[in-house]
């Protein structure tokens, strides 16, 4: 199918031509045709699947063509927001359409001003247009197409309550889209509670639960390794754009003040950044200008950047649903993705479970050491040895080595050297195959009496 086949405006159709757009991916293909119907829809696909173009398109064909005068998308995170906007912009610029975002950290007059100058399609995060439509602020702005995007991010940082006020304020005679990657319990009663009739799409398949063009792998570490592992993995792992989540704001302060020290090119991205300083952050990354980005959960929510070759789980996450969207950053858009998991012997644990629940298939890997020693080490070996004060007792042990060639005995001397240095900068960082399997069959064991247990307490 082509995208001249939807028939969209002529202003629309050149922004489509010149953003490149050929083919629907098969979400647009699926969802087009139903909102330009009218029909509500719920729609699940993975984040980087083209989502944004799936509702937008045929939301900005009907505002070209006169059939609607507002649109309202409602996205969980600032940064969305802001990406979800840029990009109905650039589609619909020939077409004179007008776009505004709105988010909280910002004042509110510009914002209020706009959409009462009547601007086309409002793209705003939870928070920020509750308190608008609380305070009377926007009550002219009627939207006739709804979107609310990544709704299950949304349920995640809370927004739910806030999603359905905002409902109550809007008129019943619109027609409602929602988009999801998952479609937990209460994003489906959300869609029973705010949707009519929808048509439900899903470019996701039935046994698909995280993307599998992402290769998962984890390493069984120490827990004093991890810094030494984030380091060795980025200078072996062909990177070009990554990012590392972290469980703690302070973590990813001082991991990124760590990388920075040994000459990587990292940022910080978290909650206690002030907006402007985020949206630095997430502009040089997005450029190139940074390669690598440290961030929490919180930050990263709803971050579209190309290109992201690699997710860095530097600590596990809490719970399943973290680890899909923290691994969906990457492997977008059909491209092939990397995601690497740091786990201790105490989170082993918690690793099988995120294997069943998500269905994730992760392989086992360990982090090779130098073969050998570069002229840096060689440079420090020298040195070291250079000032070795010589022992009173070294004359009368060379005495006992007989008629060894001094040659032999000087590479044996200096081998300890260097299986002493080995041992202070590791060999390998990572569990064995073996040391896993027994642990796996520790857990297999644990559970087993679990479960027997269970069945004798019911029995009681």
């Amino acid at each position: 199918m082509k995208f001249s086949e939807f028939d969209f405006h002529a202003d629309l159709a050149k922004g489509v031509k010149i953003a490149g757009f050929k083919e629907p991916s098969p979400i647009q293909e699926l969802a087009i045709p139903i909102v330009m119907r009218g029909t509500d829809m719920v729609g699940q696909a993975h984040t980087g699947t083209g989502k944004t173009a799936a509702f937008g398109l045929p939301m900005m064909d009907k505002l070209a063509k006169g059939q609607i005068e507002r649109a309202l998308v409602i996205t969980p995170t600032r940064e969305l927001a802001t990406q979800v906007s840029d990009e109905l912009y650039h589609l619909g610029r020939f077409a004179g359409i007008r776009t505004l975002t709105v988010y909280g950290g910002v004042g509110y007059g510009r914002q209020i001003a706009l959409i009462h100058k009547g601007v086309q399609i409002v793209v705003a995060t939870p928070g920020r247009l509750k308190d608008l439509y609380r305070k009377g602020k926007i009550d002219v702005f009627n939207p006739e197409i709804v979107v609310l995007d990544e709704a299950d991010e949304m349920l995640d940082m809370g927004f739910l309550d806030d999603i359905k006020e905002i409902f109550d304020y809007i008129p019943q005679n619109r027609q409602t889209l929602l988009f999801s990657a998952t479609m937990p319990e209460p994003i489906k009663e959300l869609a029973n509670h705010i949707l009519y009739q929808p048509e439900f799409i899903s470019a996701v398949g039935d046994d698909e639960t995280t993307n599998n063009i992402i290769e998962q792998r984890y390493y069984m570490i120490h827990e004093n390794q991890r810094d030494d592992a984030i380091v060795r993995l980025l200078e072996t792992e062909d990177t070009d754009k990554c990012i590392i989540f972290c469980r703690m704001k302070r973590e990813v302060d001082r991991l990124v003040e760590h990388l920075n020290a040994l000459g990587f090119n990292a940022s910080g991205l978290h909650g206690d950044l002030e907006q402007m300083d985020r949206e630095a952050v997430i502009k040089s990354y997005r450029r190139g200008e940074t390669k690598i980005m440290v961030a929490t959960d919180v930050a990263a929510r709803g971050l579209d950047v190309k290109n992201v070759t690699h997710v860095f789980n530097y600590h596990i996450p809490f719970d399943p649903q973290s680890y899909v969207h923290r691994i969906g950053r990457t492997g977008r858009a059909g491209k092939a993705g990397q995601a690497i998991t740091l786990v201790t012997t105490e989170e082993f644990k918690e690793l099988q479970r995120i294997q069943k629940e998500v269905g994730a298939e992760m392989r086992l890997a360990t982090i090779k050491g130098p073969q050998g020693l570069d002229d840096a080490g060689c440079e420090y070996l020298a040195e070291l040895i250079r000032d070795i004060p010589v022992h009173s007792d070294a004359e009368a042990l060379l005495a006992y080595m007989g008629d060894m060639d001094r040659t032999l005995l000087l590479e044996k001397l200096l081998s300890r050297f260097i299986e002493q240095e080995h041992q202070n900068t590791g060999s390998q960082i990572g569990f064995s195959q073996d040391r896993v399997d027994e642990m796996l069959e520790e857990y297999r064991i644990e559970q087993k009496e679990t479960r027997g247990g269970n069945r004798r307490r019911k029995r009681r």
